[in-house]
């Protein structure tokens, strides 16, 4: 079963046509990416998804249920999560109160499961978000989300303006959503590390979906990779880290 049905997307700011008939199917208990260039059309696919910047036309269902003309709340009511590029944690609240402002449905995530699968979060749960690392501010942006216990994670370049190492440990996270049953839909520019964890890689080139395929055989592909996304496809090992 699909988790995310997109179909025949258009998505316009104003009158700039963003999104083009996009297309794209999220296998339950998958990760699937969404990888292009600066400007493809990637975070304008995750917000037409969430409601956030609702498609002209197009359909758009989580579970087999339209979603396509809901408001964002009403979307995550049926457990989406989203996870927004930029963070946008509450800056003048403490790392626990920012955890305690989502409402979500039961289930194994609660704020001590947040905590043990966080760390760090922990030892700064007094801190403000203005106070944390671009690193710290990313894990509580995925725990706020987490804390709906949703049943798909839409990720919007979780690695953006981190240090390598940081990126492995947010990747390694998204690893294990996938292995307590999340299903994962990542939008990243950090093509190597995508690759690397993805089932799924879709590629947008000026809001059209100009490739889809598994994500192992594009990663093989080093021609394929350079032409669609513009980066290199070298494996990083997440297990040496």
């Amino acid at each position: 079963m699909n988790a995310i049905e997109v179909s025949g997307l258009n998505t316009y700011y104003g009158k700039s046509h963003i999104l083009h008939d996009v297309s794209l199917s999220v296998e339950e208990g998958s990760i699937t990416t969404l990888l292009g260039r600066n400007g493809a059309g990637k975070s304008t696919t995750m917000r037409s998804i969430m409601g956030l910047t609702p498609a002209r036309s197009g359909s758009v269902k989580v579970f087999g249920k339209e979603t396509s003309r809901m408001a964002p709340f009403q979307v995550a009511r049926e457990r989406v999560g989203y996870v927004p590029e930029g963070r946008r944690v509450f800056a003048n609240l403490t790392v626990e109160e920012n955890l305690k402002v989502p409402q979500g449905h039961s289930g194994p995530f609660d704020i001590p499961a947040i905590y043990k699968l966080f760390p760090r979060l922990e030892e700064r749960k007094m801190n403000k978000g203005r106070q944390l690392s671009g690193g710290e501010q990313e894990m509580l942006s995925i725990a706020r989300a987490l804390l709906l216990n949703p049943k798909v994670l839409i990720l919007d370049e979780p690695s953006q303006g981190l240090a390598p190492l940081i990126v492995k440990d947010v990747f390694k996270i998204v690893l294990s959503m996938k292995a307590k049953g999340i299903t994962v839909l990542i939008v990243e520019q950090n093509v190597r590390m995508t690759l690397e964890v993805a089932d799924t890689a879709y590629v947008l080139d000026h809001g059209i979906v100009v490739h889809h395929g598994p994500a192992a055989a594009l990663a093989a592909d080093e021609a394929l990779i350079q032409s669609l996304a513009g980066a290199s496809a070298e494996a990083w090992d997440l297990d040496k880290v």
